[in-house]
């Protein structure tokens, strides 16, 4: 194989440092800053719901016209380095302009109208502004993997590789910004809700994160040449439904669209459930660090053993039947539901905690491997398209992995601001429960309703959609033999169109 086909380890290290940062930002907001709002400035669960929810709708329609522009982009670098050059500075002030908000607990508190107002305001405008920048660097980070090599091994390994770092930087972004900024919230001498610490530890790890970012503009490579072809934004969407294959992937997603609540709902359930309100109890109680390191490393060790093996896997098995087999992490979900159904206020005691930390191994599994599967998929779709149509829609197919990611985050805001709505879980109720643990209260005993919609949230919905997920793409019809023969004809195609340019 020719050498200058593909990526050298320079360029990939350089490109999963980015991805690392960019992953990092991804969570310091899914997770950190959705629980400033929620519960440190307190916004009302529906306000909140809402908020992210229409953000992240609109956000998953923005990711195809991102694709599109993308995919017509004509540079010296290619088509996606530009973006990667100059999304990560947008992304970094835009990102610390989002934690930089007022308390709406406290402005109802005082009856202030007007504040409580722009509150709400300042967290919609800001978050749908973050959404928008994070397109520009998304979609061009993932579309660029299928421009840095022809080889499909290397193409397979390099995006388990970026599974595996995205799982380490959604572990260390979802734990370290709430647990640093509690930290930083006692040094600063203030109240178990108050918000400088989340001011100052989120805006630290955006800048560094943006830093890392900005290394995969700075080191990728495009390989691949480009299609001549140019197709407007409106073809561009059509051709994402006409391709059976790519729609049986969008339609997959949408339907596993439940399983971002994990994001969302976590770092709450662990940071009250577990530790009493407060995460850095965890690095201060032996029981306490023990139980998270359990319960959470299960579950991270299962994604990071799946994306591991899954390269390897797919040589021996169709990456269609192995995307299909994670429909099987229902069951462990579902399972976790009812193991609180049977002890609700007892999930913290060492036996229970070794069996949802199996359960949470099990599920762990499927979630890593139908990540990694999907980008292999998708990828596959990008090569079967050209194939057929001669025209390479690197960009626009990889937004349906963001438009998958961004609109399932929107459904899940919507499914949880109901639930949580329900149980009255919003603005001074949860400044009333965080005094109320603060003296000594038992959130799994003392709340059981905002406890059991927190369990219900994490498992149930999740379960039912990666058990349905499953269905469009029983039949989906790209297999590995067919995409190698594909993908080697391919090959001759550049080649040949190289050798007539030259």
């Amino acid at each position: 194989m020719d050498e200058r086909l593909t990526y050298t380890k320079k360029e990939a290290g350089l490109y999963l440092t980015g991805l690392f940062g960019q992953n990092l930002i991804y969570n310091i907001v899914t997770a950190g800053l959705y629980y400033y709002f929620q519960n440190v400035i307190c916004l009302p669960a529906m306000a909140l719901g809402w908020i992210f929810a229409i953000a992240r709708i609109w956000d998953a329609i923005n990711d195809p016209m991102m694709g599109s522009i993308v995919d017509k982009t004509k540079s010296k670098w290619g088509k996606c380095k530009p973006y990667l050059l100059f999304a990560p500075l947008v992304v970094c002030v835009i990102t610390c302009v989002a934690f930089l908000n007022g308390n709406y607990a406290v402005a109802k508190q005082d009856d202030n109208t007007v504040a409580m107002a722009l509150i709400v305001a300042w967290a919609a405008a800001s978050y749908i502004l973050w959404g928008m920048s994070y397109t520009a660097g998304d979609v061009p980070l993932w579309g660029v993997i299928s421009r840095m090599s022809e080889v499909e091994k290397d193409r397979a390994n390099l995006i388990a590789l970026a599974r595996i770092v995205a799982s380490i930087a959604g572990g260390l972004g979802i734990v370290s910004v709430v647990a640093l900024s509690q930290a930083a919230n006692k040094q600063f001498g203030e109240s178990e809700n108050a918000q400088k610490g989340f001011i100052v530890v989120g805006i630290a790890m955006t800048v560094i994160a943006s830093l890392l970012f900005e290394c995969a503009g700075l080191g990728v490579k495009e390989r691949v040449p480009n299609s001549e072809e140019t197709k407007t934004m409106k073809e561009s969407f059509i051709l994402m439904w006409k391709c059976k294959p790519f729609r049986r992937l969008m339609i997959s997603g949408i339907l596993r669209a439940p399983i971002q609540l994990l994001a969302t709902v976590v770092m709450t359930l662990f940071t009250y459930y577990y530790c009493d309100g407060d995460l850095t109890n965890a690095f201060s109680n032996g029981k306490t660090f023990l139980t998270i390191v359990i319960v959470g490393g299960a579950s991270f060790i299962g994604q990071f053993g799946a994306t591991a093996v899954c390269p390897a896997l797919m040589k021996k098995i169709d990456v269609k039947k192995l995307y299909n087999l994670t429909a099987l992490s229902a069951v462990p979900m579902a399972l976790l539901f009812v193991t609180y159904l049977i002890a609700p206020a007892e999930l913290t005691k060492i036996g229970w905690v070794v069996i949802d930390g199996i359960l949470l191994l099990f599920a762990g599994v499927g979630f890593g491997a139908v990540a990694v599967c999907q980008s292999v998929m998708i990828s596959d779709c990008i090569d079967y398209e050209e194939y057929n149509s001669g025209y390479r829609p690197d960009g626009i197919f990889f937004s349906g992995q963001s438009f998958i990611t961004k609109f399932s985050a929107g459904i899940s805001s919507i499914i949880s601001a109901y639930v949580y709505s329900l149980v009255g879980y919003s603005d001074v109720n949860i400044e009333k429960m965080n005094t109320a643990i603060a003296n000594g209260a038992s959130f799994a005993s003392d709340f059981q309703p905002y406890s059991k919609a927190m369990w219900f949230l994490l498992t149930v919905p999740p379960a039912i959609g990666m058990a349905v997920a499953v269905l469009p793409t029983l039949k989906y019809e790209i297999t590995t033999k067919s995409h190698s023969k594909m993908l080697e004809e391919l090959i001759e195609r550049h080649k040949s169109e190289k050798s007539e340019k030259a």
